[in-house]
């Protein structure tokens, strides 16, 4: 049985803690407390996710195949052997860079309606 590749557009648009989620393990594995601290570092505290928000997103997208838990540990000897790793899967790629492309075209279009200021 051949399975057809799933249209990452079918998963947009994307809750906001998702796509930012997205974009912490993008780069590289990272834990739950890691992701929240990326998501608040990298939005300047303007996002917080909470515990109760990471933790059902992480599952949800576990269970779509947006990430993927990983085994391997950045500094084993220095780590909490409870923590779970998560990094971006193929799908979840195809979806963030959907996603983008959506905000993408929203803004462009704010910009054309007098919305929303010129590039910089």
């Amino acid at each position: 049985m051949t399975h057809e590749p799933l249209d990452p557009r079918r998963f947009l648009p994307l809750p906001p803690a998702t796509f930012h989620i997205l974009l912490a393990v993008a780069e590289e594995s990272r834990h739950g407390y890691a992701i929240i601290q990326d998501v608040e570092t990298r939005t300047g505290g303007a996002v917080r996710l909470s515990a109760g928000t990471l933790y059902r997103s992480i599952q949800r997208m576990l269970e779509d195949g947006l990430i993927e838990e990983v085994r391997e540990r950045p500094a084993p000897e220095l780590d909490d052997e409870r923590r779970r790793y998560y990094r971006i899967s193929t799908l979840g790629a195809d979806v963030a860079r959907a996603e983008a492309t959506r905000l993408t075209e929203l803004v462009s279009f704010a910009r054309a309606a007098g919305l929303a200021p010129e590039r910089a």
